[in-house]
């Protein structure tokens, strides 16, 4: 689906203020850079009104403005999705539009890739708070109102690696399993009630942030992820497949759907050229 595609699907719906409360809502976590403010631009190319949530307020609101001045609807809300009172307060403000139609379980990261007989308990402790019950807790605040939308969509945002294990990614392999899980354990429960369960597992993606966090800024390192390989997959690739997969008709449900780049086979086989 290319950006022309969405744009002429959805040009009359998008088109109207920002301030509209006509258009589906579409909340993304994690949303100041990477796949998340990719799909939230994405998605609001395709006629969602997009809440972007994020901790950078700054980076949000320059988000929802360049969506705003596209002819888009977009809102910009601080939010540390690993604090509950701050979530179930997110929730509440939500009550302003007249339905919740879309969550997409975004915020997550690595933090360092020592092996399990040195990693860092810290590392292990903050990855599974943002990864997993950070995703808990905004499923859990948003599902009364997905569920009361009449076709909501709940999409969590996990990774290759919460298929499969490599050595040095225990803790973030560890955290992603359990967003696997989340995901998979929830369309179990809520069968039959109008709400669809996605999940998303990208491999190898190339964005700004997330090696150079995971190595704690040190972009040396983080560009020998990347090395050789000529087309890792980018924000926008992932960001494509989210509004596909949100965007098939109500009764088609994508549990689980694998990206990876050509050059990846698996987590721990990649063609380079060097």
């Amino acid at each position: 689906m290319t950006d022309a595609d969405i744009t002429a699907d959805t040009a009359a719906a998008a088109a109207t203020a920002p301030s509209a409360t006509d258009a589906p809502v579409a909340v993304v976590t994690g949303a100041s850079s990477g796949i998340g403010a990719a799909a939230a631009r994405r998605l609001a190319a395709a006629g969602y009104h997009v809440v972007a949530t994020a901790r950078r307020k700054d980076r949000i609101e320059a988000l929802a403005a360049e969506i705003e001045a596209a002819g888009h609807r977009a809102t910009a809300y601080v939010l540390d999705v690993t604090d509950r009172a701050a979530v179930d307060a997110f929730a509440a403000g939500l009550d302003r539009f007249p339905a919740v139609n879309v969550l997409v379980n975004n915020a997550g990261g690595a933090l360092g890739a020592d092996p399990v007989a040195t990693g860092d308990p810290d590392e292990w402790r903050r990855m599974y708070e943002t990864n997993v019950i950070g995703t808990l807790h905004v499923t859990q605040a948003l599902l009364p109102a997905l569920t009361a939308s009449g076709d909501g969509t709940v999409l969590v945002l996990s990774s290759t690696a919460g298929l499969a294990t490599y050595e040095g990614g225990a803790g973030y392999v560890a955290a992603k399993h359990g967003a696997h899980v989340l995901a998979e354990t929830l369309r179990l429960e809520i069968v039959g009630t109008p709400v669809r369960v996605i999940e998303i597992a990208p491999g190898m993606v190339k964005t700004e942030e997330f090696s150079t966090t995971r190595f704690h800024g040190d972009t040396e390192k983080a560009a020998k992820v990347y090395a050789g390989v000529a087309e890792p997959l980018t924000a926008e690739d992932v960001a494509d497949t989210i509004t596909w997969a949100v965007t098939r008709p109500s009764h088609v449900n994508v549990d689980l759907l694998v990206l990876r780049p050509r050059a990846q086979a698996s987590n721990t086989k990649v063609h380079r050229e060097l």
